[in-house]
């Protein structure tokens, strides 16, 4: 039997070594890349699982119309927040004199928030607004103390800051109220225009085409939500929107 040369034994030994810290290294790879796998899984699992859980949809909800509307304008937003896990007992419509004076309005609106409240027994309600309804909502919240019976306020395509389309209807008191630069507009506009613990949202759209300028709808203190392009009749049936606010309210 021929002995091999101690160089050869080295060779041998080496290759032997070699192989075995790769196979040493890949070995560990493969379980660090299963223990990363593992990891990723379950976050996403437990980002699943907080998406899962349900909404808070205990809060009634109060809407109310803009000029000319009336209760029919919430058909599509009442359906959003079934959708979303409201009961229909717990979603309101609060109807006003379009024509009249929104002094005399937020004051009604006081007395219907007042009345939810005791039919519910909640203690807050949430308040969903679009055009007009927005300085009927603004002048309870802010002149009549009402934010302390509100936990959110949405606004879509509020005239919070008055729209020079309110010209064409001036012979009305609601829209000389709704005029930018109205004592009214002063009014709800001067100092804190979110006060109180309510959360404040608002939509609004550069293609409104009745709240001129469009940026009116935006308040201080609020999370102003930038809509790429919406009209103004358009987002009482626009769903997305409308799911955004029950979400909102829903936080």
């Amino acid at each position: 039997m021929r002995r091999r040369s101690p160089r050869r034994l080295l060779g041998v030994l080496a290759a032997a070594t070699v192989a075995f810290t790769l196979f040493s290294s890949a070995s560990t790879a493969g379980a660090a890349e299963t223990a990363t796998t593992a990891a990723s899984t379950a976050s996403v699992a437990r980002s699943a699982d907080a998406d899962a859980r349900p909404l808070s949809t205990s809060t009634p909800v109060v809407f109310v119309h803009g000029y000319t509307g009336n209760a029919s304008n919430w058909v599509t937003a009442m359906s959003v927040f079934r959708l979303n896990g409201w009961s229909s007992s717990n979603l309101f419509a609060y109807e006003y004199n379009s024509y009249g004076n929104n002094i005399t309005n937020a004051q009604g609106l006081a007395t219907f928030v007042d009345n939810v409240k005791a039919r519910t027994g909640a203690s807050k309600v949430a308040i969903v607004n679009h055009s007009m309804g927005g300085l009927v909502s603004q002048y309870y919240l802010k002149v009549l103390g009402g934010h302390s019976s509100v936990s959110h306020l949405a606004s879509i395509a509020g005239a919070n800051h008055g729209t020079t389309y309110a010209g064409t209807c001036l012979i009305y008191t609601t829209c000389q109220q709704m005029y930018p630069g109205s004592s009214f507009i002063s009014q709800i506009s001067s100092g804190d225009e979110t006060p109180g613990d309510t959360q404040y949202a608002t939509w609004y759209s550069a293609c409104d085409g009745i709240i001129l300028p469009y940026t009116s709808t935006k308040l201080d203190g609020a999370t102003n939500n930038n809509v790429l392009c919406q009209t103004h009749i358009g987002y009482l049936t626009d769903t997305v929107v409308l799911g955004q606010i029950a979400r909102f309210i829903a936080s």
